[in-house]
């Protein structure tokens, strides 16, 4: 055996070593080296079911337990590792703590553990908890704000004809088509005596968007990315922005969209749905129906009236209401939902899909310049709910 197969050998035993657990005499029967040890101690501490009295709720020697994640992993395990010691260990309570919450490294599953608890929260953790949250919004803006303002903005200048445009903003495949007539045989060109392109003139409110947004449980990270997404619209002078957030109550928290914190602080996790309700405010607030584009982000678990819910949704379709359900809008993966109501909403020409934060702002320029979102959903390699075949509801 050459040494590199050997040493590939090694690696492989240490490997199965961590996961399986056990000392020497079990598993493997790998030495692990003195960091190594100190490895399996912070594996054993959570996964290890005779152990889990070493991360109880009262030991202090749970701060210690995060900062040893931090030295042994990279920051994407370290956040698989605390939400599975919330969930596993049952650690949520010890987030009261402010020393607790200072040792944690800051992920959306944790603002949205936190927006759950705030309720519990006061005083110096409470204070904490906010600089946790701001910390993870600043982030996320960084990350997702400017690929939302150019898709935005983008999509609205192109959405508008300029007949006297500068070279710059002249659109040349319009430009083209429309001074096909006047293509010239001597030349081989064409003579653009009309010229079109991106309009810029005007930069008041162009588009309307409302998000309504589901504040149940499950619809939590879907929370917080609408709630970034809903301030960096709110600060583009060409889109009017709207955020509703519901559960068998509608609260309107469009007043608060310049601080993404303060909306979520103000977010109710929890309790029961009734989205009929929601959608019903949103369609009382709507004055320019072929210029509003209505975001629906919820599991469709209805605790209203479903048939009312897609009365209305017929209604705002056939108003030119460009409306879509996003079921989840997250990176968590295939989102549950209910299924026969989705299908009904897509039947009626509201397309119902999962969208991931990265890939929001597309799906916000293709609603702009009025696509067909379910062939966009398509073309993006994401799966939209069939539409369900019955018949739409009478009005």
């Amino acid at each position: 055996m050459s040494e590199s197969e050997a040493v590939s050998q090694t690696e492989r035993l240490r490997r199965w070593r961590l996961v399986l657990g056990g000392g020497a005499a079990e598993g493997t029967g790998c030495a692990l080296s003195e960091r190594d040890q100190g490895l399996d101690r912070a594996l054993g501490a959570l996964y290890d079911s005779d152990r889990r009295g070493g991360l109880g709720s009262s030991a202090p020697s749970v701060p210690r337990w995060l900062g040893d994640i931090r030295d042994y992993f990279p920051a994407s395990v370290v956040q698989v590792m605390q939400r599975d010691a919330f969930e596993r260990l049952d650690l949520k309570r010890m987030l009261t703590e402010p020393e607790m919450l200072e040792a944690v490294v800051p992920d959306v599953a944790l603002v949205s553990t936190l927006i759950a608890m705030r309720g519990l929260l006061g005083g110096r953790t409470k204070d904490t908890a906010r600089f946790v949250v701001r910390k993870v919004v600043e982030a996320l803006l960084r990350k997702l704000e400017e690929p939302l303002r150019q898709a935005v903005n983008g999509a609205i200048d192109r959405a508008s004809v300029n007949r006297r445009p500068r070279h710059a903003e002249i659109d040349w495949n319009r430009t083209i088509r429309a001074n096909l007539r006047h293509y010239q045989a001597e030349y081989r060109t064409i003579i653009p005596e009309t010229r079109l392109g991106h309009g810029r003139k005007s930069r008041g409110s162009l588009k309307d968007v409302v998000l309504c947004i589901d504040q149940s449980g499950s619809m939590a990270n879907s929370v917080v990315y609408s709630s970034i997404f809903g301030a960096v619209m709110a600060s583009l002078p060409a889109v009017s922005t709207r955020l509703v957030v519901f559960d068998t109550e509608v609260v309107d928290l469009s007043e608060s969209l310049d601080d993404p914190v303060e909306v979520l602080f103000s977010v109710q996790l929890g309790g029961g749905t009734d989205i009929n309700r929601a959608v019903g405010y949103c369609e009382s607030r709507i004055t320019r129906p072929e210029d509003t584009i209505l975001v629906l982000i919820s599991d469709l678990y209805e605790g209203g009236v479903a048939a009312g819910l897609l009365a209305r949704a017929q209604r705002l379709a056939a108003s030119g209401v460009q409306m879509v359900a996003l079921l989840a809008l997250s990176d968590e993966g295939a989102p549950a939902y209910d299924r026969a109501l989705a299908a009904r909403l897509a039947a009626l020409g509201v397309p119902a899909f999962a969208c991931t934060p990265d890939l929001f702002p597309d799906m916000m320029a293709a609603a702009i310049r009025k696509q067909d979102l379910a062939a966009w959903a398509a073309g993006a390699g994401i799966a939209a709910v069939p539409a369900d075949p019955g018949p739409a509801p009478d009005l």
